[in-house]
This record gives C-alpha cells, sequence and structure tokens, in this order.
C-alpha cells in the first residue's frame, strides 16, 4: 500500500503528533535511513499534501497535513501498520530500570517481513528490572493509542542472557524489534 516502510515509517513518526514540527536530520535519525533517502521521501508525501513543510532559514520543518481531507483514516492505517514502534517507544522511555524495550512476536515478525496473518496485538519485552504497576501503566497508554492490546513481558538482564525456559529461548529466536535503546 505504501511506496516503501520507509515511508511508512515516516507517516507514522508525523501522525503520532500531528502539531509536531519534524527536521529531516530528526526523522532521518529516528528511521536510521540516510538524510537523502527521508527528504527524497518527504519531498513525495508533500507533493501529496500528507506533509506540510515550511522553511526556518536553510531547516525544513515537516509536520502532518491536517487538512487533508484524508489525514484521519490515513493516520489510523499508518498508526495500525507502522505505529507500534513509535507508540511503544514513547510509552516506555521514561521508565526506570528498563534496559532494552523489544516488540516480540507476531507483530514484530510481519513488520520485519515476515509472512503471516495480521498480528491481534503487540507484545513488548522489557529488559531489566522495572516497576511492574509503571510497566503496565505505559503498555496501557500505548493500547489506547494504538487501538490494540498491548502485551508486557518482563525478564531481568539475567533472565534474558541466561534464562533457559523454552518460552525464553522461543523469543530469543523470534522476530526482535528493538525500540530502545535507539542504535
Amino acid at each position: 500500500m505504501f511506496r516503501s516502510r520507509l515511508q511508512g515509517d515516516v507517516l507514522a513518526l508525523v501522525c503520532a503528533d500531528p502539531a509536531r514540527e519534524w527536521t529531516i536530520e530528526e526523522l532521518a535519525t529516528r528511521t536510521r535511513q540516510p538524510y537523502q533517502t527521508v527528504a527524497s521521501e518527504v519531498r513525495r508525501l508533500s507533493v501529496a499534501a500528507l506533509l506540510a513543510t515550511r522553511a526556518i532559514g536553510r531547516t525544513k520543518l515537516v509536520r502532518a497535513d491536517e487538512t487533508n481531507p484524508y489525514f484521519e483514516p490515513l493516520a489510523r492505517l499508518v498508526s495500525m501498520s507502522f505505529g507500534p514502534p513509535v507508540v511503544v517507544a514513547e510509552e516506555f522511555a521514561d521508565l526506570t530500570g528498563v534496559d532494552e524495550v523489544v516488540v516480540v512476536g507476531s507483530w514484530a515478525a510481519r513488520y520485519l517481513g515476515e509472512p503471516g496473518p495480521p498480528p491481534n496485538d503487540v507484545d513488548v519485552l522489557l529488559v531489566g528490572s522495572p516497576d511492574r504497576d509503571d510497566a503496565y501503566a505505559a503498555a496501557n497508554r500505548a493500547q489506547d493509542r494504538l487501538g490494540r492490546d498491548v502485551n508486557v513481558i518482563l525478564r531481568t538482564a539475567d533472565q534474558w542472557a541466561h534464562a533457559d525456559d523454552a518460552f525464553t529461548r522461543q523469543l530469543r529466536g523470534a522476530a526482535l524489534l528493538r525500540v530502545l535503546p535507539r542504535a
């Protein structure tokens, strides 16, 4: 449906907070893609009136074009298709005691290109020792934003590195989409 995964990722970032303005450098950093590649996608999306841009000096600022009649349905579709890494990163970013936040399971598998049915939920692995109440509160906020269940899996760093139970082995061998810390 989208020209590229990068296009979906850029739209997910911009549509997650439509009032926020991004620089192309910020979008390139968040998507881990070259500046020029991101700039080309921003140009295409601007021509399609999905993004609004303005210049301040030599800096181009980008935001969602909420005046486009397709904005709301597109934002919902983008959120469902590309939003979980963005939303999960934002909602779990301030948890103390977390070394890594990783999207796992069927959502991560589909995002990373593995075939299969559309996922119904988002599974989030927290590596570290966060406060459980804070972790579940972050999951609830993410769930509200994404409109789908967000499940939390807790593992201490030692459990993640050394546990030999079947579930942890299965997780380690499956699709893993690290969202925090950002590499």
